[in-house]
């Protein structure tokens, strides 16, 4: 019977499908194991060779973790609402629910095609109203709750009403968008609106006007990743800083648990470091500085309040509300031109930006509180208004970026701290003696800082403070494809929740979906709906992508609970994820949010853990080969003009070219250095992208335009060399490999075991499928211990010493390297065992089950047609995994090298409790080594214990 993968992978997909083989049920009987991958998004282009990486792992880990005797939860759903699902559907002109449903079966198919181990009967959908009605309940639970800097926890907003109530904000210490203060009797005076308005500086999810990145052809506010030089790096469309009210949720609240825990997780360093920078906790002061001439004061945090007396000039962010108070006439045109330029700024791109200074003066002027001189109010597009304050005290002497500042405007520096001390220390390293600073000099910088904050607490011009770069986050998109916010509004624009019984406010059905032209949602314009609450305003913006992935975890808990988001039963046995895998991209997105939920749904009894992910493993990207055609950025007789790359290169032009990648299958003997593009590769490239129908083609050899070339000799000689590296592998590249082709050739379990091959799990890698060959014959040598000649080859016989020992090697060195997630190298393992057993012929029974066995959680279907052949009747996954008898692997003789004045001459095999007096004696009598010692003078014997035997003669 020959090996035929297909064939053996549709059998056994089926039998598992019938079967029901990977249905979890919440046994408490058995010890829980929960292994998650980042669910993901159904895109029109579906899965690629990259995207399966992290799945095959995390199947194998389940299928292990099953076998060893684990109740194991490993479920997979689709992460279908947001902006990506809403523009391929624009694109494709379907409505996105159309089109994300399709995207799903083709997920699926995929996915199926793999062999993995979901239980599919937990599949969620964020898209799906049964899920996000849990969505939307987990929202107005934080829309009812405040955070209790006291408590450290969230509490009832109604707690907070009887707190004003009776004392007013006395008392208060919760985490707000802006200090406020008033008494229990203005409260009681205060309006609906203006109670409303109050409790919504409290709420965990609040609605304020906040500065986004407004892209108007997208129709969206968007992140600062989604924004490169200024435009959308979704389609390339301008982006500017625009104000806009909308929800955010009040993930600062949550900044010091959510440091505090990267130390209660096992998560990558440079991931814990990356959590680590985005909260960005620093420890420093307020400083109040009056302005001149106006009643308002400008309030700054700084971490260095010793370098006060060096503060020559302020900046505020330009978005900064006194910014439109204190401009004096003179300066409000400078001011209202720089103004234009910020807002075509992402934020991303104002605090990346190093080399360019830029900045206006405002014309008015703050007091410095320790010299009492005036200095200069300037705004800059380096100072953020969501980060501290907004304003800064500049100290050219103590910051390089306040100092390039100072230097391009010509403002004043005052040296305030000597470094002679200290030669490796740089301007904003926290060392050195004080000067210039009246009180403080002579004083170490550590000890100015003390004596600094003591000071301005004393003139009650400032206080001790901690701060954070964390920012709350935006929690509104004004467009349709998204879960609808739960709120309305009545006629005096006082917001209130639904009720729970009126959950899931449904999305409606609108054909008309597409963004307008402001910053009005599509549901706006669908008035039936907006209206359906008699005297009241439904919430028009929908909420944002990672509102469903904030919690889908605990939703596989108990799928299919129409009471709650899952049980306490389910909550308490399965607790949170014990495995986590997937893209390092979501380092602080994604992840950031569903550990603010998480901890949030703690404080208030919902669910059992602190944490939700207590192990998470990024997997390495896998990469594909990127071809560029190089394109010359001015046009040549009024056409483009494509250039061959190493024409480029010998010209010296690459600064006037731009790289225009193209489909891997145009280029010929692509990666390489001569990859290159020839005449019929040219006709698929215009066929492709017509908009280059005319343009002229310089290739090696001669020139291509409209279907004609000149050529020093035949068409053939035309070469368009292209410009190879590797990179992401990513449909914009146009180098995506479908595993789909790979499986068709080689079979579901060689692309698994391949993937695992390339390298370290955590690795990037290149995709190479000149590798996959050998997978394949290890797995067909692997058949052949079964089948010989095409006939069942099983024996019962008993194995020999020596086979027990090539299969327990293996069981030790596998089992190991599983629980390490070292895949690549229990693959080697495997290739090593079956070579070895082959060459001993090896076809026993005691051999192969366990081999099978061990086989199964990376070689699925292989391993259940192998156990069949076996004489099982139940699925190999239902078996226990083999475990090592360390008896088989003690080393019962050692073959030593028999050297002769440090040459080996002989060898000879010595049981291992050999005396060195036997051994010296049995290798002199060895008839190989007679002849070199015959007739010489043996001086020494060394004996090397399990090394070596050496025999010195003269």
């Amino acid at each position: 019977m020959d090996y035929s993968p297909r064939s053996i992978e549709k059998k056994w997909k089926k039998y598992w499908d019938e079967n029901a083989v990977y249905k979890v049920y919440n046994d408490t009987s058995k010890p829980k194991y929960y292994v998650l991958d980042m669910f993901p998004y159904p895109s029109g282009a579906g899965l690629h060779v990259g995207h399966p990486l992290g799945y095959i792992a995390s199947d194998i880990f389940a299928r292990f973790k099953r076998m060893k005797g684990f109740n194991v939860l490993h479920p997979m759903g689709y992460d279908a609402f947001g902006l990506p699902a809403e523009q391929y559907a624009v694109t494709m002109g379907v409505h996105p629910a159309v089109s994300t449903n399709q995207n799903i079966k083709m997920f699926r198919s995929q996915m199926d095609n793999l062999g993995f181990s979901f239980d599919w009967s937990r599949q969620v959908n964020t898209s799906d109203p049964n899920y996000y009605k849990w969505t939307q309940w987990i929202f107005l639970k934080l829309y009812e709750h405040y955070y209790d800097n006291d408590a450290d926890k969230a509490m009832p907003i109604s707690d907070l009403i009887v707190k004003f109530e009776g004392n007013g904000t006395a008392g208060v210490n919760a985490a707000t968008s802006e200090d406020v203060s008033f008494t229990a009797e203005a409260w009681q005076k205060m309006s609906p609106r203006e109670r409303a308005d109050i409790l919504m500086n409290y709420r965990l999810v609040y609605r304020k006007e906040s500065m986004v990145n407004w892209c108007e052809a997208l129709g969206t506010v968007l992140a600062n990743d989604e924004v490169k030089d200024g435009v959308s790096e979704r389609g390339g469309h301008p982006v500017v800083q625009k104000p806009i009210i909308q929800w955010s949720m009040r993930t600062t609240a949550y900044a010091e648990r959510l440091l505090s825990g990267l130390n209660n997780v096992d998560w990558p360093d440079a991931l814990r470091a990356q959590q680590t920078n985005w909260i960005g906790r620093s420890e420093g002061g307020h400083m109040v500085f009056d302005i001149d001439g106006h009643g308002d004061k400008i309030k700054v945090f700084t971490t260095r309040p010793d370098t006060v007396f060096g503060a020559t000039f302020m900046v505020l962010a330009p978005e900064h509300e006194l910014v439109a108070k204190i401009t004096t006439n003179d300066q409000k045109q400078a001011i209202d031109d720089y103004l234009e330029y910020v807002n075509s700024r992402s934020e991303l791109d104002r605090i990346s930006e190093v080399k360019n200074v830029t900045g206006a003066f405002t014309g008015a002027y703050a007091v410095n509180p320790m010299t009492e001189e005036n200095i200069p109010i300037w705004i800059s597009e380096y100072v953020l208004a969501g980060y501290g304050t907004g304003a800064i005290m500049a100290v050219p002497d103590g910051d390089l970026r306040d100092k390039k500042f100072a230097e391009h405007f010509g403002l004043n520096i005052i040296p305030v701290v000597d470094q002679t001390m200290y030669p490796d220390a740089g301007p904003e390293d926290k060392v050195g003696k004080m000067i210039n600073s009246g009180f403080l000099n002579g004083m170490e910088v550590k000890d100015a800082i003390e004596a600094t904050l003591e000071e301005i607490e004393r003139k009650g011009i400032g206080e001790r403070k901690i701060n954070y770069k964390l920012r709350d986050a935006n929690y509104s998109r004004q467009r349709y494809w998204g879960e609808p916010v739960p709120i309305k509004y009545d006629a005096d624009g006082v917001d209130s929740r639904l009720p729970d019984n009126e959950l899931p406010l449904e999305l409606p059905e609108m054909e008309d979906f597409e963004p307008g032209n402001s910053t009005e949602a599509p549901l706006a314009r669908n008035k039936e709906w907006i209206h359906s609450y008699e005297g009241y305003r439904l919430e028009a913006d929908t909420m944002p992508g990672f509102a469903g992935s904030s919690w889908y975890f605990m939703r596989y808990m108990d799928p299919n609970n129409d009471e709650a988001f899952a049980s306490k039963e389910a909550m308490d046995y399965w607790e949170s994820v014990d495995l986590y895998i997937g893209g390092a991209e979501h380092a602080v997105g994604h992840l950031m949010y569903s550990r603010t939920w998480h901890k949030f749904l703690f404080d208030i009894g919902l669910v059992p853990t602190d944490e939700p992910f207590k192990k998470l493993v990024n997997q390495g990207m896998i990469q594909g080969v990127i071809e560029h055609m190089y394109l010359k950025k001015e046009k040549t007789d009024g056409f483009s003009h494509f250039i061959c790359a190493r024409h480029a290169a010998e010209l010296n032009i690459l600064d006037k070219i731009a790289k225009i990648p193209v489909y891997v299958d145009f280029v010929n003997a692509y990666g390489t250095p001569d990859s290159y593009m020839d005449i019929s590769s040219i006709k698929r490239f215009i066929e492709w992208r017509p908009e280059y129908k005319n343009a002229i083609f310089e290739c090696s050899g001669g020139v291509y335009q409209k279907g004609e070339y000149k050529s020093h000799g035949t068409a053939n000689d035309l070469h368009m060399f292209t410009d190879s590296e590797v990179g992401k592998m990513s449909k914009r590249y146009f180098n995506v490999v479908n595993p789909d082709d790979i499986v068709n050739n080689y079979g579901a379990d060689c692309f698994r075991m391949y993937e695992m091959f390339l390298g370290p799990l955590e690795q990037a890698k290149p995709w190479d499928t000149k590798g996959i060959e050998g997978v394949s014959k290890f797995l067909r040598k692997l058949w052949s211990l079964f089948y010989a000649d095409g006939e069942l080859a099983v024996s019962d016989e008993a194995p020999t010493k020596e086979e027990f020992k090539v299969l327990h090697t293996a069981i030790k060195k596998i089992s190991t390297d599983i629980e390490r997630l070292a895949f690549n190298t229990c693959v080697s393992a495997f290739m090593v065992c079956v070579n070895d057993l082959k060459k001993l012929n090896s076809h026993k029974r005691e051999i192969l089950d366990p081999l099978t066995r061990m086989l199964s959680p990376f070689a699925p279907h292989l391993a259940e047609e192998l156990w069949q052949v076996l004489g099982q009747e139940a699925s190999v996954t239902t078996a226990d995994f083999p475990v090592a008898d360390e008896s088989y692997l003690k080393e019962d003789s050692i073959t030593y090298p028999i050297c002769i004045n440090g040459k080996k001459r002989a060898t000879a095999d010595f049981a291992v409790d050999t005396s060195k007096e036997d051994m010296e004696k049995a290798s002199l009598e060895l008839e190989a080594i007679q002849k070199w010692i015959d007739g010489k003078t043996i001086r020494k014997v060394i004996i090397v214990p399990k090394r070596m035997v050496n025999i010195v003669v003269g």
